[in-house]
């Protein structure tokens, strides 16, 4: 069984063809990730996977289950979480309180930022070992807002690993980073692939040449290659798109 599998998906834009007729198997318990140009659909791509985006035509499956056109919440109770290019977290809540909030998401309390302040702490304990797990555990009461943007990328893996997904999607991890946050984020990718099946979109080819195990290059929202980085690194085609550009 795959843990992505996409038959003939498409989405148009106003007569603009984003995603055009891509079929994907994606298999489990693998780094997977995604690359071309800009605009070549990698982003369309990530949300009509997770739900964002309706597709025009064609088939999505996770995990062998037909998820074609569910809303993200549906898809995200079938244990699939991601990351966003642009960090989106509540400047005043402390670190700590939104790994909690993340974790109390997935039980009947839902998201209750209303409620008095035990509730929350019901969640602290395991809140702490996730951030133990992305290198924050020194900085659970600090507010978002006094992160650097390193470690707002690493409490936003945190809240996706709250839900123990078991599918990662996680688009540009390392957009914006310091050579150093891209060392760290490398290492926690890494950690992270234990058990679960990732699908990065990513830039930064030494990043994806380090972590990947499957490459599937874009162009023009079709796909024109895939295999092994240093296969595809190598296609004629793939570096005339994109790759013999801005290889690291």
């Amino acid at each position: 069984m795959y843990a992505v599998e996409t038959q003939e998906l498409r989405k148009d834009f106003a007569g603009f063809r984003a995603v055009d007729g891509v079929d994907l198997r994606l298999e489990a318990d693998r780094v997977h990730a995604l690359v071309g140009p800009n605009g070549a659909g990698k982003t369309s791509l990530f949300n009509l996977l997770t739900g964002f985006l309706r597709p025009t035509s064609g088939t999505v499956l996770l995990f062998g289950e037909n998820v074609t056109g569910w809303r993200p919440d549906q898809i995200a109770k079938r244990g699939v979480a991601r990351s966003f290019q642009i960090t989106s977290l509540f400047e005043e809540l402390s670190v700590i309180e939104h790994v909690a909030l993340a974790l109390q998401s997935r039980t009947a309390l839902g998201y209750g930022f209303w409620r008095d302040g035990a509730v929350l702490r019901r969640f602290e304990a395991p809140a702490r070992v996730l951030l133990d797990e992305v290198g924050l555990a020194g900085l659970a009461d600090r507010p978002a807002r006094a992160l650097p943007y390193g470690q707002k990328r690493a409490l936003e893996l945190a809240l996706a690993l709250a839900l123990e997904p078991r599918l990662l999607l996680l688009d540009e991890p390392t957009a914006g980073m310091s050579a150093e946050d891209v060392h760290r984020t490398i290492a926690l990718v890494a950690r992270l692939r234990e058990g679960r099946t990732i699908v990065l979109v990513e830039h930064n080819m030494g990043v994806v040449g380090r972590l990947a195990d499957n490459v599937v290059v874009l162009q023009q929202g079709r796909v024109i290659a895939q295999g092994p980085y240093d296969t595809v690194r190598a296609d004629p085609a793939v570096i005339a798109a994109y790759l013999g550009q801005v290889d690291a």
